[in-house]
């Protein structure tokens, strides 16, 4: 099941300026991508090629820690809400991102 078909909202991010926050960030990782794929079938410099990888790595990560860092400030302001994630889960995934 893909992230758009899935109807559970467990752990999904409630706070709409998070949201906001995330989904511009994936859109400029979307970009970026974009132009590393365009600068590759033009054959562009490894240094160029890298830079926009590093890029997109970067807001990729910003977007992921975003995610978690959300969840957390949910978690903290209300443990006992239905379906908040618990704090090992949240530690396993900020280190998958490390």
């Amino acid at each position: 099941m893909n992230v758009e078909e899935s109807t559970d909202t467990a752990g999904t991010l409630h706070d709409p300026e998070a949201k906001r926050k995330v989904v511009n960030r994936l859109r400029r990782a979307h970009g970026q991508l974009a132009a590393v794929i365009a600068a590759v079938e033009q054959d562009a410099h490894c240094r160029d090629v890298v830079q926009q990888l590093a890029a997109v790595s970067k807001a990729l990560d910003r977007a992921g820690f975003l995610v978690i860092s959300s969840a957390l400030k949910e978690c903290l302001s209300d443990p006992d809400a239905e379906g908040a994630a618990n704090p090992d889960e949240l530690e396993k995934l900020f280190l998958s991102l490390a």
